[in-house]
């Protein structure tokens, strides 16, 4: 089970900057991107990560590198010890962008060739920011964000039950499905789109392959929809910029284009918080599309909605309250939701279990373990065993 979901959104455009930082946009070199003549055949496999991201392997500058495919990034993004070992050195200035979590600070460095299925870039700027693990959930951070600067090119055909991606030509319908507007914002040239909800339009919305979520809404949008939940809870998620707190809910029909949606989980960002920052309405994630196959063309205008094996899959509720993170051998509670079982027992963040009905917590290389029981059958009774030698029961129940 993915306990937290991660936003890793990074909205670059930043240029040098003062204090106070001055955004602006900063337009990489022109560059050339082709697509070999084979490229439908041509599927990228990739794996979800713990944080919900589509991850991968390419090619840069001859070396191989592990990716995440992020329509939500301005320009893609190489980490800093990625670029260290691959002698890609940044240009000098002082720089920064906006991010999920808070501004972080950036380079950029020149490359002569960047590959992945069907797609070749050459020439071009990548930007050089620190990417952490827990942008994807995952013991180890990847290397790359690619981003919609090199995404943007073509149709983006996303068959998530096959765990595989391509890009074919702009105009391309490789399957029959639902509608919904797709295009490129005017501001920072990542992909939006927008949704219905309670008969309202919700727009713009960044349509984001980095963000683990299902939907987040700004307060504004949230608010101007007029949504009266059912039940109403607190969650946590990390971006590159830092922690965030959201209030969450599920909500119980929306619409995306001419595709129809049901129980779809929705985080509710504070006021001021990254779309209030990027005037946009909020972002749809990665846990919302992975329900369908998904062709994206923003130059098209459009993309395009097959339902998956997921489509009617109800979302998974946390019956504990307790988010927690992998942390060698350990769980650490990075967060205790409001109104839930763990809240009223006293719970607090930081916390950390060694054991969970007397079964230690794994110590493994890659950080994956299952926490299933967090959304377990509510009545059932988890013992936990602290690593500070205590001893703690929790009942589970669903309260939102």
């Amino acid at each position: 089970m993915r306990a937290v979901a991660i936003l890793a959104g990074l909205l670059l455009v930043g240029a040098a900057s003062p204090v106070p930082p001055q955004r602006t946009a900063a337009p990489p070199p022109a560059t050339d991107v082709m697509l070999a003549r084979d490229t439908d055949t041509r599927w990228v496999p990739f794996e979800l990560t713990p944080g919900n991201q589509l991850r991968f392997d390419l090619e840069i500058d001859g070396r191989r590198a592990s990716a995440i495919l992020d329509t939500g990034v301005s320009y893609t993004v190489a980490s800093r010890a990625f670029a260290g070992a691959a002698g890609l050195t940044p240009a000098s200035g002082r720089q920064r962008a906006d991010a999920v979590g808070g501004a972080v600070p950036i380079g950029w460095a020149a490359i002569e060739r960047i590959g992945f299925g069907g797609l070749t870039r050459t020439g071009g700027r990548v930007a050089i920011v620190d990417l952490k693990a827990i942008a994807t959930g995952s013991a180890a951070p990847v290397d790359l964000l690619v981003g919609s600067d090199i995404l943007s090119c073509c149709a983006l055909d996303i068959d998530f039950d096959a765990g595989r991606f391509r890009l074919l030509p702009s105009g391309r319908l490789p399957f029959p499905g639902a509608s919904a507007p797709l295009s490129l914002s005017p501001q920072s040239r990542v992909f939006v789109s927008e949704a219905t909800i309670a008969g309202r339009r919700v727009r713009p919305l960044i349509v984001d392959t980095g963000d683990g979520a299902a939907l987040t809404l700004s307060r504004g949008a949230w608010n101007a929809v007029g949504v009266k939940p059912a039940g109403l809870t607190s969650a946590v998620a990390f971006g590159l910029g830092g922690t965030i707190r959201t209030d969450m809910t599920i909500l119980p029909t929306l619409a995306v284009g001419a595709q129809p949606m049901r129980e779809i989980e929705l985080r509710i960002e504070p006021k001021a918080g990254f779309s209030d920052q990027t005037s946009t309405a909020g972002r749809i994630g990665s846990g919302l599309l992975q329900r369908y196959r998904v062709l994206m063309d923003p130059r098209a205008g459009h993309m395009v909605f097959a339902p998956g094996t997921r489509a009617a899959a109800p979302p998974i509720r946390s019956t504990s309250g307790l988010l927690v993170g992998y942390d060698t051998g350990r769980l650490r509670v990075l967060h205790v939701m409001r109104g839930s079982p763990a809240a009223a027992a006293g719970w607090q963040d930081g916390e950390q279990i060694c054991t969970v009905d007397d079964v230690p917590v794994p110590t493994i290389a890659d950080g994956s373990v299952d926490t299933a029981w967090s959304a377990g059958e509510p009545g059932r009774v988890i013992r936990f065993g602290m690593c500070d030698g205590a001893t703690r029961t929790l009942t589970l129940r669903r309260f939102y």
